[in-house]
């Protein structure tokens, strides 16, 4: 997942929590605005029709597709207010332009101010139809249907921009976050390539001093130069061994230094990590225990968006859950998978179960449980 992936899930989440918390509210001002301004059933009607361009344009946003309506919604919620000035004597028909114009200025991609003042204007212009209409209440009229509008239009659009900030702040984290989780990969990286050079790097320094021995006694002493050669040949078999054991994750490893290293990794990527601890477990179980561990911190990093991660360690086993998982995508871990027989192998059982946005994994040996 990428970070503007994960931006715009966050992006969205919040204007959904805005949908279900504010979507009530508008509704019941739409209808009690129809309720209180239209004189005939047919004035209804049209009032109506403008409360529901700003319902449509309100739900359209919080799904994203704002400006797939933006223009038929405004067209419609201009149009009402006009007949609610010239023709309804309704001052709040404006309420459709209200809900609608100060969403689609911030999210505007150039000329936003431009397009706010417009806005504002758009609604004293269209609410000035009242002044041509009836003069004689030229006064009172020009604050309820032109002031009064285009103040409060302006006031919410001015509201409207700090909140399009506050989701540029959200891009923004998801972004750095992003980068943390990639950083806590290529430190990992780096400390893989580490282990590879301290297994090679002596051995292969090693070889070359023995192999210039070798030749230089080749003819003087046959027989040490034969042990020489075997000795090479049993440190290449050693490192061969040792190298496959560091790719399958199979090199001795020490269990609190990977829940150190797990802890350091996680935090690095912005989760909050809890190490539980009730007793070590039996020593014959750490390398695998390490192996899952450090497999599962690999798999949080790259698959989850994770906020909280548990490490559960008991005398019988581990617990890891971490939250953030793609609640709609279950990921492929092979490494996980890879890792179940050589769990097994050693009398233990590897479970790795997703509910939601909840991921569990849990190794339990000798037939106990962990909490």
């Amino acid at each position: 997942m990428t970070s503007e992936q994960a931006a715009n899930g966050s992006k969205a989440t919040l204007r959904r929590l805005n949908l279900y918390k504010l979507l009530p509210l508008v509704a019941a001002g739409g209808v009690l605005h129809v309720a209180l301004d239209a004189q005939n059933w047919w004035h209804a009607v049209i009032l109506s029709v403008g409360v529901v361009a700003g319902v449509v344009g309100f739900v359209q946003w919080a799904g994203g597709k704002l400006m797939a309506v933006a223009v038929p919604c405004l067209v419609v919620a201009a149009a009402v207010w006009l007949f609610g000035a010239a023709v309804g004597d309704s001052a709040g028909s404006f309420i459709g332009l209200l809900i609608v114009g100060p969403l689609v200025v911030p999210d505007l991609k150039r000329h936003r101010l431009a397009a706010g003042v417009a806005l504002v204007v758009a609604v004293a212009v269209l609410g000035s139809a009242k002044l041509w209409v009836d003069p004689e209440g030229f006064r009172g009229d020009l604050i309820r249907f032109v002031l009064v509008p285009a103040a409060v239009t302006a006031v919410v659009i001015g509201l409207r921009f700090p909140n399009r900030g506050f989701y540029d702040v959200v891009r923004d984290l998801e972004e750095t976050r992003e980068r943390e989780a990639e950083l806590a990969v290529m430190r990992e990286r780096v400390r893989f390539a580490g282990d590879l050079h301290d297994i090679q790097g002596h051995t292969l320094h090693v070889v070359k001093l023995k192999v210039a021995l070798a030749q230089k006694i080749l003819r003087s002493d046959a027989t040490q130069a034969e042990q020489e050669l075997r000795e090479i040949h049993a440190l290449v078999v050693d490192t061969i061994n040792q190298t496959k054991a560091l790719a399958y994750g199979q090199r001795r490893l020490n269990l609190q230094a990977e829940l150190e290293n797990a802890k350091n990794l996680l935090e690095a990527a912005g989760a909050e990590v809890t190490i539980d601890s009730d007793g070590e477990p039996d020593p014959g179980w750490s390398d695998p225990l390490s192996q899952v561990l450090r497999e599962t911190t690999t798999n949080i990093l790259r698959h989850a968006r994770a906020q909280e991660v548990r490490i559960e360690l008991g005398t019988t086993g581990l617990v890891i859950t971490n939250d953030g998982a793609d609640g709609e995508r279950v990921p492929e871990l092979r490494g996980l998978a890879g890792l179940r027989e050589l769990v097994v192998d050693g009398g233990g059982t590897l479970v790795a179960e997703q509910h939601g946005e909840t991921f569990r994994t849990a190794v339990v040996f000798g037939g106990g449980g962990t909490r």
